[in-house]
């Protein structure tokens, strides 16, 4: 909501704008009114809306043109005086003073207007009359108050209304011609509805209605008060209310009514508490809240944000397969002004057969967001409607910045659960099939990816010790004299060479020996295709030479080209060292500390999956 609020008079002169105020202030009739009252502040506390407002008063006599003109643009809301036992006064708001202000101002921006009819303490009769097909003509018109500032009669009551005008203004929700809710106001609605809808069944039950109750006014609804708006939507429409709750009919004509009403307030206070602006978007400050991250410190998110997901999944796994159909993909993302996942997200995460995006997939996903991108994974949760279900400040609360790596080294060990390994080798080499054998498909499944659907990302889980971690894969372009700093940071180096091909490995050679000889980032060569016959390199050292003299583990031979899915040993070993990198290196020669990582994920791996079967039978 705004700061504060700045309301400027106009009007012909001797209508009484400084009069007006005057009596506001003093709360009386003044004997003498000078020209011009000067600029009054009302403190906030004593606001009705707990605002700051300012009070500009405009005098032909006083002022010029031009300082007319600066006032206009400054002002949130104008109120145009007219004296309603003078006629010209009437005639030159719409003659004069509506075109000019329109004429200042900006057409997307134009200012809210308020006709405010003065000295009604003279007359019987009420120019309401005269003044009803002037505000039918103008959209910018908000409302038109008569008042007197002799008898003080409407005076409060209409600078709250120039406030609420500026605070709570129709233009953007509604439409007085039609009679109905603008299309942003109802898209907007609709994503409030959709976020509300816990169980997604397109109706808010009464558990629903109070805890939205609950979180956009901080009470929730009596059992009568809940049946008496639900019987007011009954009386109004056929399909308002579908067992016994409030179908998106029932909530968008409810905030109709409101606005009808003239309690703009309430569906602002709803609008704005699910992070709107004045223009019915998403303010920045909603979507993305200060996160600091700290040099050599990772994101993940917490276990409330995945608790969180859990749900979102949840709610919309509709046929309880345990994975995303497109048509559940697409209801997820209906609160989202775009779709955010593209068809290489299906190459980045697990799948079932079909090609849909498993639960562990799904998750997996989201941890790949929030390490990549932070500021994009807040924005997701944002449209999510996170801090609002999980009645947090903001979304930032769902993220956990990891300690410096520098410190996980000296302390030999570490909190963090997803762990980066860039991947490199030479053009052919492997690279993309190693990505895709993590995710569980062989040659055969992986020759059925489209190219333009590849990803150069593999996210999944993997069994250390018994722990549940996340290995992120990257395949690095091999272009060797432009590596980044970016595709260097990593937790563990995978060096990829086609043992059938004998100019591959040099590319491995020559990247380690530039970039990683003198780095703490363990290193392992894959040589991959092992499947195919084993040729002699053009290089110096043999693999097996060149592990030895710069004491890395032997190549560890990888195929993807087998009838089931690729075994995922070498990805836990990948895990394990990064891990734990300082053991690596000193148990270089020692087997068992890869037998004790192999085994201890296989042990978990089972007991995950048998917890995993466990978790959906009561989900």
């Amino acid at each position: 909501m705004r700061k504060d609020v700045r309301i400027l008079l106009v009007g012909e002169p001797k209508v009484g704008k400084t009069s007006l105020i005057m009596s506001l202030v003093s709360e009386e009739f003044p004997d003498e009114v000078p020209l011009r009252a000067e600029e009054i502040t009302i403190p906030a506390d004593v606001t009705p809306e707990r605002v700051p407002t300012h009070i500009v008063d405009y005098s032909e006599a006083e002022q010029s043109d031009e300082q007319l003109y600066q006032e206009i643009s400054k002002a949130n809301v104008i109120c145009i005086v007219y004296s309603v036992n003078n006629k010209k006064s009437i005639e030159k708001v719409t003659s004069h003073w509506i075109p000019l202000i329109n004429d200042r101002t900006d057409k997307d921006s134009r200012v809210p207007l308020i006709l405010v009819g003065n000295k009604s303490d003279l007359v019987e009769h009420s120019s309401m009359e005269t003044i009803l097909p002037i505000m039918n003509q103008y959209q910018d018109i908000e409302t038109c108050v008569e008042c007197s500032a002799k008898n003080l009669k409407n005076i409060s009551e209409l600078f709250y209304y120039a406030q609420k005008a500026v605070l709570h203004p129709t233009g953007p929700l509604y439409c007085p011609e039609e009679k109905e809710l603008k299309p942003s106001c109802i898209k907007a609605l609709t994503r409030i509805f959709k976020v509300s809808d816990l169980d997604n069944d397109g109706i808010l039950n009464d558990n629903e209605l109070n805890f939205f109750q609950r979180t956009c006014f901080n009470t929730p609804l009596a059992p009568q008060a809940l049946e008496d708006v639900k019987n007011v939507v009954r009386r109004n429409m056929t399909d308002g209310v579908k067992d016994n709750g409030l179908t998106l009919k029932g909530f968008l004509f409810l905030h109709t009514l409101f606005i009808q009403r003239g309690r703009h307030e309430t569906t602002w206070t709803v609008l704005r508490r699910f992070g709107y602006d004045d223009d019915l978007e998403l303010t920045q400050e909603y979507l993305f809240p200060m996160i600091k991250i700290p040099p050599d410190c990772t994101t993940e998110l917490n276990h409330n944000a995945y608790l969180f997901l859990q749900s979102v999944f949840d709610k919309h796994d509709k046929d309880r397969d345990c994975a995303l159909s497109p048509d559940e993909v697409k209801d997820l993302f209906k609160v989202f002004p775009y779709m955010p996942w593209g068809p290489d997200v299906n190459n980045t995460v697990c799948t079932n057969d079909q090609g849909w995006i498993t639960y562990q997939g799904y998750l997996s996903q989201w941890t790949l967001t929030t390490y990549l991108d932070v500021q994009r994974s807040l924005e997701y949760l944002g449209y999510l409607g996170y801090s609002i279900i999980y009645e947090q400040e903001s979304q930032a609360a769902a993220m956990t910045v990891t300690r410096n790596k520098r410190i996980d080294l000296q302390k030999k060990q570490t909190q963090r659960s997803v762990f980066r390994c860039n991947v490199l080798g030479a053009r052919g080499s492997g690279k993309s099939g190693f990505l895709q054998a993590f995710l569980g498909r062989n040659l055969q499944r992986q020759r059925q990816i489209r190219e333009d659907h590849k990803s150069f990302y593999a996210i999944s889980t993997t069994y250390v010790y018994g722990q549940e971690k996340y290995l992120l894969l990257h395949e690095v372009m091999p272009d060797f004299d432009f590596l980044s700093e970016a595709d260097l940071a990593c937790d563990v180096v995978c060096l990829v060479y086609d043992v059938n091909n004998p100019r591959s490995f040099e590319y491995c050679a020559k990247v380690y020996k530039q970039y990683f000889i003198d780095s703490k980032t363990p290193c392992v060569v894959i040589a991959a295709k092992s499947d195919l016959h084993e040729v002699r390199q053009h290089y110096s050292l043999s693999p097996h030479e060149f592990c030895r003299k710069h004491k890395l583990h032997p190549p560890q031979p990888f195929t993807c080209n087998s009838t089931d899915a690729p075994s995922k040993d070498i990805y836990t070993r990948l895990t394990t060292m990064a891990m734990y990198p300082h053991m690596a290196q000193a148990d270089l020669k020692n087997s068992t500390f890869w037998l004790r990582a192999s085994v201890g994920a296989t042990v978990f791996a089972v007991l995950g999956f048998a917890m995993y079967r466990a978790l959906l039978k009561q989900r």
